[in-house]
């Protein structure tokens, strides 16, 4: 392993969210992470977006649902106000089901665009409607790097934690693109993760976090179902990570970043 000369961000993990094939929620996703539980892949169940108000909770797309109900366990598990954090949202692509409508509408004879189709496929609609949902007039980060996104979202929201002394919730997800977006870019499933970061130990701080850019092989996911999600999703490439935290021990975990580097991430669990 190659470490680079680059500064390290630390910060206190308070709050994780989880939703994907399989997995409900962070609670239910620990004893199967830990292999204490199988792992049964089955389709995703998506909650309403309650927090939003009725005219919006009808517009917004598989993706930015996802995406705020994640963020929202994470800030619950850590019992935050999110009213309080930046957020930093970071996606390999988003909503594709509105930018394929978008497409097909231009490509068409009537041309027109929905204004309400527009709005929901910009990439920072995530970030408008969680807004919205809690209330947040701090500021909001979104980010994408294709495969490369959920190492880019946890270095931004470290360095936002570490950098600015500011409490940051990072929120990672994805959504199945539609046909023929899919046959360039195949998500087999809807998939988020969020994580709760405070600057200073709380009293729900689950572990510190300390992060640092390196050359060196990646982590897989133990479970080798897990770790086919890991390979086909972005956003996915987190659950090594939650993986060593599911175990409650110390140590540094590989994820996956930009090529050639890697994002190595050291565990010290609190206890």
């Amino acid at each position: 392993m190659t470490s680079l000369a680059t500064a390290t961000l630390c910060g206190w993990l308070d709050g994780v969210g989880v939703l994907g094939p399989g997995l409900d929620n962070w609670a239910a996703a620990q004893p199967i992470l830990a292999g204490e539980t199988d792992y049964q892949p089955r389709p995703v169940v998506v909650p309403p977006p309650a927090a939003l108000p009725p005219p919006e909770r009808r517009r917004v797309g598989l993706a930015v649902k996802v995406a705020l109900a994640v963020a929202q366990e994470a800030i619950t598990n850590a019992g935050l106000d999110a009213k309080h954090l930046v957020a930093v949202f970071s996606s390999s692509g988003a909503d594709g089901d509105n930018c394929d409508a978008i497409c097909q509408m231009l490509a068409s004879e009537d041309r027109h665009i929905s204004p309400t189709r527009f709005h929901n496929s910009v990439h920072n609609a995530s970030a408008g409607y969680w807004g919205i949902a809690c209330g947040a007039m701090t500021p909001a980060t979104v980010l994408c790097a294709y495969d490369g996104s959920f190492g880019a979202g946890l270095l931004e929201a470290m360095t936002q934690v570490t950098v600015e002394g500011v409490g940051a919730v990072l929120v990672t997800y994805d959504a199945p693109n539609p046909q023929p977006l899919h046959a360039k870019c195949p998500l087999p499933a809807a998939f988020g993760l969020a994580l709760a970061l405070m600057p200073h130990r709380g009293p729900h701080s689950l572990a510190c976090l300390c992060i640092d850019l390196v050359e060196s092989p990646l982590h897989r996911v133990a479970n080798p179902d897990l770790e086919l999600l890991r390979r086909q999703i972005p956003s996915a490439r987190g659950l090594p990570l939650l993986q060593w935290l599911a175990r409650g021990a110390d140590g540094r975990v590989i994820l996956e970043y930009l090529e050639p580097l890697s994002l190595a991430v050291d565990v010290q669990p609190c206890r």
